[in-house]
Parts: structure tokens; sequence; C-alpha cells
């Protein structure tokens, strides 16, 4: 099925814009599906720039696809630089209700699905927890390699997470008033100041809590928990999204309808997946996407 794609900016009354890239099948079935990426990272987790990637394949099989990029990710600005910043609690308030409202509005509809990669379900959940009634406007959820703290210890962990996340990364912060991610190759695009150095204390502390107004988001959750939600964790994921540190996250998200499935040959898939090829190897194709789309169709009403 052939699609169309368009870039539509989302402006935040706080500052700065949303970039939202939409995937307009000829003909649509079933529920928009809204995409948000990670840290460090940006909207191109779900698309690349020939065609491929998870959106792309949605929107081949009749899903309107909205891939977001957060303020300063992609070609959404103002770009990360000193004196420019803005929180993680900005993105949990401000950002994820501007998309979820553009992304029915685009669309038409009064709900739709979500897809998020890594942090950005974290982020995602923490909108939940704030805004109980955006609950009611998300049919279902699929979070890859979603997790807040990271408990597991092994090589990977003390390097990614100890070393570079909370060592090197906000030493890099503090010299160039931002994280240059991108240039110092630790990632796909570069961080907020701040939004970094909340991201390390949500990592670090045991208690999910606001850094700016002390907002206990486990409590929150206890409330309803999440819409139902799939989450899926790489075999192969020794740090970033390790299997155990999802099923932790799963339980600091409430009672909620989930199902947690850890991708790997062991479990029926033709590889161990990771953190990031979960949803850029070409095997995901027919190993990760169709879960991940089963999942939505099965929560259309």
């Amino acid at each position: 099925m052939d699609y169309q794609s368009s870039q539509h900016r989302i402006p935040i009354a706080t500052g700065g814009e949303l970039n939202l890239t939409r995937f307009h099948p000829e003909r649509i079935h079933g529920l928009p599906i809204l995409c948000w990426h990670g840290a460090i990272e940006s909207g191109r987790i779900f698309h690349s720039r020939s065609g491929k990637g998870m959106a792309p394949w949605l929107a081949r099989q009749g899903h309107e696809v909205m891939v977001i990029d957060q303020r300063g990710r992609g070609s959404a600005s103002p770009r990360p630089a000193r004196g420019v910043s803005f929180s993680q609690r900005e993105v949990v308030i401000d950002e994820v209700a501007a998309a979820l409202a553009a992304c029915l509005n685009l669309s038409g509809q009064s709900r739709c699905h979500v897809m998020a990669h890594s942090w950005g379900g974290v982020l995602i959940a923490a909108h939940l927890a704030r805004f109980p009634g955006s609950r009611e406007r998300i049919a279902s959820q699929v979070y890859f390699g979603t997790k807040r703290r990271v408990r597991v210890q092994n090589p990977s962990k003390w390097l990614y997470i100890d070393l570079i996340w909370k060592g090197l990364a906000p030493l890099a912060r503090r010299v160039c008033g931002y994280l240059p991610a991108r240039s110092l190759r630790w990632g796909s695009d570069d961080e907020y100041a701040a939004s970094h150095a909340d991201s390390v204390a949500w990592v670090r502390e045991t208690a999910w809590r606001d850094p700016e107004d002390d907002f206990d988001y486990v409590a929150a959750l206890a409330q309803g928990g999440l819409p139902p939600t799939l989450h899926l964790a790489g075999h192969r994921d020794r740090a970033l999204g390790h299997p155990r540190d999802v099923a932790r996250f799963v339980e600091e998200c409430g009672p909620h309808r989930h199902v947690l499935r850890v991708l790997g040959r062991e479990n029926g898939q033709g590889r161990d997946y990771g953190h990031l090829d979960m949803l850029t190897h070409p095997d995901a194709v027919k190993d990760v996407y169709p879960q991940a789309l089963a999942w939505c169709q099965a929560h259309q009403n």
C-alpha cells in the first residue's frame, strides 16, 4: 500500500516547536499511531531517509503514523546550546500534550496508539501519571526497551551508564552548556543540559519523583496505571533496556493490562535483539514489527 509523508511544525507555548512527520496511507485501517523517540536520538529511530523503518512499514499496513521530534531534536527548534535549554518536566507537561493533540486533530480521531522507544516511554508514562485524562485518548501502547532505573550489574552497565551517562556526560554538559552527544558519538542527537540532568537523577534515584515539584509518579500511576501496554526488551540488551530493568519499570507503572516479551531466539525470533536494532535491523520487519501491530489491532476499541 502506498503512502504520502509530510512535515508539520507544532509550536509550544513555552517556546520552540516539535516536528511531526506524518505518514498517510491511501486507505486507512484503524486508529493513528503516535511514535516517540528516546534520549540522545530523534524520530529517525522510526524511519530512515531511504524509507525504511517501523513508521513506513506501519503506513504500508494502512495505519496513519505520526513521528515526533522533541524540541531540539531532528529539525525541531531550538537546537541545544549554552543558555538554550528545556527540562524533562517541560517535555512531560507541554510536549506530550501538544503531540497528542496534533495527532488527534490531524487524523480526525478521538484516540490513538502510542509507540515509544527507550526513555521516550518513561516520558510518556510520566505524562500519563500527571494527566490521567490523557489515558482515555490512548487505546494502547508499545514500549521498546523502556526502563527508568538501571539496576543490573555488568560491564556494559558500568561503561554506558556509570562511566558515560552519569560520569563523562555531565562533565561534557558543564563544559559545552549542553550534551554534544552527536559529536562525541554517544547518540544520534544532542540533549538539552536540563533534560540530561533530570534523566540522570531519574536513573540514579530509587524514588520516581519530579526534581522541580516533587511529584510522585509511582503514587500517581498506582491509581489506574497505563493503557494496555506491550513492553518489549532485547535479549542482548545488557544495559540500556535490560529485560530485568524493563520488568522493574512495568511494576513502577502500576496496575495495567500488559505483556512483557523478550526478543530473542529462545522466544521465536531469528536473532537476539539489542537496544536499537529491535527497531532498525532488517529482520525486525518480520520479528518485531508484526508483534507491535498485532497488539494495537487487538486494542482498537
